[in-house]
């Protein structure tokens, strides 16, 4: 399950996210790796992950055979100042704008390195972490981060973002965003217009917090039928496997799962798979139906 974009970076439709997993984040990565998961989502940013640890696990499954790194999709972000600990930052204060962002990147290079020679260490994707205070300051940021792409860093994208910043960056720089990693519930009202906006340009939307930011969707029809289904084929934890599909089938979307279970590591990858061979198959007119219900649900069809 992956999916492409115009730049042809590769993403799996569920990215391993490490932020918080503090001292096991090596294991975790590990054992992600060691489940099926092929993409990683991390952050030059210490507050909140171990960038360190996660190049740790992804260097162990290469060594131990259990991936290699054409496999893999890995993806860091640049933090700006406000997003860091003032007292464990990648970076220096003192630094200009432009000096942060080459300071952060060479730090993940070196964290993230899967080669003997350092110069063969590259990113599938750089995104930035939040927008900057101005659109200019935004701007400038992104025109550092494409002096990279496209040898170092193969595509870039942009976290936290609103639809005005998303749409100036798309129009006016010269290297489009090829993912937008935002959160994924009510708040934003599951961000329908953006998500239209990526769908029509081809940028893929990661959604983050889709369990965790909707406990009250779990209790709603299209996930208790849909789970209902999947449970009936053997599905394990039926109801997250359900709304992870759904969101899926939003269209040109992918899931940061950040489980600390190894079992539910396999069970959310192995029930998607399950979901999306019943999806087009037998299962097809139930899944419509489903899905149809689902849109309703986060207004996907009033606009």
């Amino acid at each position: 399950m992956v999916l492409k974009n115009p730049s042809n970076t590769i993403i799996p439709k569920l990215v391993y996210g490490t932020a918080w997993k503090k001292d096991r984040t090596a294991d975790l990565v590990y054992q992600a790796l060691k489940a099926g998961f092929r993409g990683i989502d991390t952050a030059a940013q210490p507050r909140h992950y171990q960038e360190n640890l996660v190049g740790d696990g992804i260097r162990r499954a290469i060594n131990e055979g259990i991936v290699n790194r054409e496999e893999l999709y890995i993806q860091t972000k640049f933090t700006p100042l406000s997003g860091q600990d003032p007292n464990n930052m990648p970076y220096s204060t003192s630094q200009t704008l432009e000096e942060r962002i080459h300071t952060s990147i060479a730090s993940s290079f070196a964290n993230l390195q899967t080669s003997t020679n350092p110069e063969d260490t590259y990113i599938d994707c750089l995104v930035l972490h939040s927008p900057l205070p101005s659109i200019g300051e935004t701007q400038k940021a992104w025109e550092v981060f494409s002096s990279y792409v496209p040898h170092k860093i193969r595509a870039l994208g942009i976290s936290n973002t609103s639809y005005a910043i998303l749409e100036s960056l798309y129009n006016e720089m010269p290297i489009k965003p090829v993912v937008v990693q935002n959160r994924f519930y009510a708040d934003t009202n599951w961000e329908v217009p953006l998500r239209r906006f990526c769908r029509e340009r081809g940028i893929v939307f990661q959604s983050f917090w889709t369990f965790t930011g909707n406990p009250r969707m779990m209790r709603t029809k299209p996930i208790i039928d849909l789970a209902t289904e999947l449970s009936i084929l053997g599905v394990k934890d039926a109801e997250v496997v359900s709304l992870y599909a759904l969101v899926l089938g939003l269209g040109n979307v992918t899931v940061l799962d950040g489980t600390t279970k190894f079992e539910r590591m396999k069970a959310d990858l192995e029930g998607l798979e399950l979901a999306s061979r019943w999806a087009g198959g037998e299962g097809k007119d139930r899944w419509v139906q489903c899905l149809n219900g689902f849109k309703q649900l986060i207004g996907e069809n009033e606009i």
